[in-house]
């Protein structure tokens, strides 16, 4: 069993010295064995690749999120045959073998129906998946996909659904069906819920639990912590705690009425991580229950990177608005703090708290430099094999190494050639010598990080290291490589990179510096890439629908997700909808895109047609048809002309049965995505874009759709790329 949490730091979980409590957590490490130098690439997409397949992220081609994929060996996105993942291995060696949860290595222009599915779970060794295809999805209303066909929660928020509690649901079920039909077949289970990325959504009978906890502050969090993780033993005696960096405010520079906010944003951070941490520990007590924890390798890696700054310094409402390019006003904030984390929000806290997740380290998510972006806290248990409970490890090891560790244990050599697919070696090194054994070195000797031109190198006990300028939570910008300054660190001396050594000892630098161009050679890092404008360029990469001047879906269509889709948004185009009314009348969603943070929806309601705006929650833009919908055959639609400047204004008219029937002038629209929802015919699937059906299950149409035509008469009005990239990396 792997589990692997989402942007989270090592200062979050009680079990690292954090004040949140993880007692499942906690539970495993007390039986098993925490392990206090266990890296991660500093960015979500890349991570995973590298722990399924024990091949750096580069050498897997997932140097970047695919959303900023190119041509490059490096960056394509798309995880070569030759990198077959050692789920694969399991499986072709008599595992049961399946994935719940958050899948974010399928790029971005693959996420359809319509595939290609090579890089989807079940390609990839698992003979079952359910979860989303995405960087992130709401927790209330995600976007599911069961194998490969799109598939709705359950329940509704007001029945008590919560996505985190579904996937451990399925997965429990899964376990005892498995035990009970085979019950000598070992299985493999990986578990990786969205959580803790944003959107920060606690299950409601969850909220409200950390009130009160945090009043003191980010700055006075990273103390107490510091010194929790000293009174653990997850930090050697003589860290030190970095310096907060003056990009980041103190707690003490803002109001009284501000920091009621944040604390609000905390609280509800934390109410999210316990209640993730409680289903984790239904899977713990099932494997219990079946007689077999004692006997299942179970690996808790708390974050597939640093804690996440992407909430900016005052946090966010609606992430997918700040994503776009807006700025948060405080004053717009402070009104929403007790709403935080509800359904209909779509919140992110404040870079403090990103921060002091991430004590005692510098930086956070993105900077692969340094260990505020690369160093999680994780857990193994298998009281079978592990002999010194309760212990801490303290050798180096990377994300690399869960693939050899997994085949080590069982048993099973690693393959030269994968469904007749000859094989890269795998990078890793396997600590499963550390399951009996706590030798004073390590194994895993060097490791490189690169992420967005952040890069380091560690070997035998010293990290160079070389943040590249841009701060994460601007998440725009390309600074020179001239200007580039390294770092030099004695981490056998210094655990958390408080104390920079490059001016004494200049030799060590260069010699480090020469092993990473070695190292990023070898493992197709090269050429260094800051670039975001060009990357993000669509052209870049084939979409199914570039050059279409015509796109005809039928009322089948579900859950097409908006990467994978048309542009609706900033271009001119017309949508007409064949259908038929039958004599008593019809109701409901005809399409839509997008949801609660954004989007827009053609829908009939009390005989009249409507098109509905939603400006991330903000700003609403009603038009209803001065005319009533006839019965029998027509065809109900309406024409879109944009201004020529992304986000800037835009006219709507109806028409029914081919007549004019409304005009509405929209002062603004969505400059670039409307979020992480999708677009459907016939009913409004995951988060409602009006708030008018919002209790109607997606509402949807009662009468007969024939089919919805786009037609699309001008070139999109594009933001720029650079804007662009605050949507991509954020949703990683």
């Amino acid at each position: 069993m792997v589990v692997l949490i989402d942007d989270a730091g090592y200062g979050l979980a009680s079990t690292f010295g954090g004040l949140i409590e993880t007692p499942t957590f906690d539970r495993l490490a007390d039986e098993g064995l925490r392990y206090c130098q266990f890296h991660t690439t500093a960015l979500c997409a890349p991570t995973r690749a590298s722990l399924l397949t024990g091949r750096n992220h580069h050498t897997a081609a997932s140097g970047v999120i695919g959303e900023q994929a190119t041509g490059f060996p490096g960056y394509t996105g798309i995880i070569p045959k030759s990198c077959g993942t050692f789920v694969e291995t399991l499986s072709q060696n008599g595992y049961a073998t399946a994935w719940f949860g958050k899948n974010h290595n399928v790029p971005d222009n693959m996420t359809s129906p319509a595939g290609p599915f090579d890089n989807w779970p079940t390609n990839m060794g698992f003979d079952y998946f359910y979860g989303f295809i995405a960087g992130e999805t709401d927790q209330f209303y995600p976007q599911l996909v069961r194998n490969t066909t799109p598939v709705e929660p359950p329940r509704t928020p007001e029945e008590g659904y919560h996505l985190t509690e579904d996937l451990a649901d399925e997965c429990v079920q899964w376990m005892r069906t498995q035990k009970s039909i085979a019950p000598d077949r070992p299985f493999f289970a990986y578990f990786a819920p969205g959580a803790m990325h944003a959107p920060h959504q606690p299950p409601l009978d969850r909220r409200g639990r950390h009130d009160g906890q945090f009043d003191f502050g980010w700055d006075e969090y990273r103390a107490r912590v510091f010194q929790r993780q000293l009174d653990l033993g997850v930090i050697p005696s003589g860290t030190d705690l970095t310096e907060r960096h003056a990009e980041i405010p103190a707690w003490d520079d803002h109001t009284e009425d501000e920091q009621h906010l944040f604390r609000r944003q905390f609280e509800n951070f934390a109410d999210y991580l316990a209640a993730t941490d409680e289903q984790v520990g239904r899977l713990v007590d099932t494997l219990e229950e079946l007689g077999e924890l004692d006997n299942t390798l179970f690996l808790y890696v708390m974050g597939d990177n640093g804690s996440s700054a992407e909430g900016t310094l005052i946090g966010t409402f609606n992430e997918i608005h700040t994503l776009n390019g807006y700025q948060e006003d405080i004053a717009d904030l402070l009104p929403h703090a007790e709403e935080w984390g509800m359904p209909g929000s779509s919140p992110h806290m404040a870079v403090g708290w990103a921060h002091a997740g991430d004590t005692p380290f510098q930086w956070t998510k993105q900077i692969a430099s340094h260990f505020g972006g690369t160093r999680n806290g994780m857990v193994v248990h298998w009281p079978a094999r592990i002999t010194d409970a309760g212990s801490r490890r303290f050798q180096f090891h990377h994300v690399i190494d869960v693939a050899p560790t997994v085949l080590e244990a069982v048993g099973i050599s690693e393959p030269t050639m994968v469904n007749g697919v000859p094989q890269t070696p795998i990078d890793g090194t396997s600590f499963a010598y550390t399951f009996t054994d706590d030798p004073a070195t390590s194994r895993h000797r060097t490791q490189y990080f690169e992420i967005y031109g952040n890069r380091g190198i560690y070997h035998d006990g010293w990290m160079a290291s070389c943040w590249h300028g841009r701060l994460p939570w601007i998440n725009a910008g390309s600074f020179p490589w001239d200007d580039d300054t390294w770092e030099l660190y004695d981490i056998a001396e210094d655990f958390s990179q408080a104390h920079d050594l490059a001016a004494l000892h200049p030799e060590k630098l260069t010699e480090m510096q020469e092993l990473f161009l070695v190292e990023a050679s070898k493992h197709n890092v090269l050429p260094l890439d800051d670039r975001f404008a060009e990357r993000l360029d669509v052209r870049l990469r084939p979409s199914y629908f570039f050059g279409r001047e015509h796109v005809s879906f039928p009322p089948s269509l579900r859950r097409l997700p908006e990467g994978s889709g048309p542009k609706l948004n900033n271009v001119d185009h017309i949508v007409s909808v064949p259908v038929t009314i039958p004599d008593d009348g019809a109701e409901g969603v005809l399409f839509h895109v997008g949801g609660d943070t954004a989007g827009w929806v053609l829908y009939v309601r009390d005989g009249k047609l409507v098109y509905h705006y939603n400006f991330f929650n903000l700003r609403r833009h009603t038009l209803e048809s001065d005319r009533p919908v006839p019965h029998g055959d027509t065809t109900l639609g309406f024409r879109f002309t944009s201004a020529d400047v992304p986000g800037g204004s835009a006219t709507v008219d109806l028409v029914v049965d081919g007549e004019p029937a409304g005009h509405l002038d929209l002062p603004e629209q969505v400059r670039a995505r409307f979020g992480v929802e999708s677009m459907s015919v016939g009913v409004n699937t995951g988060s409602p874009v009006d708030e008018y059906y919002r209790t109607r299950g997606g509402f949807p149409f009662t009468g007969r759709i024939h089919r919805v035509d786009i037609d699309f008469v001008s070139d999109v009005a594009d933001i720029s790329p650079e804007e662009k990239v605050r949507q991509y990396l954020g949703m990683d």
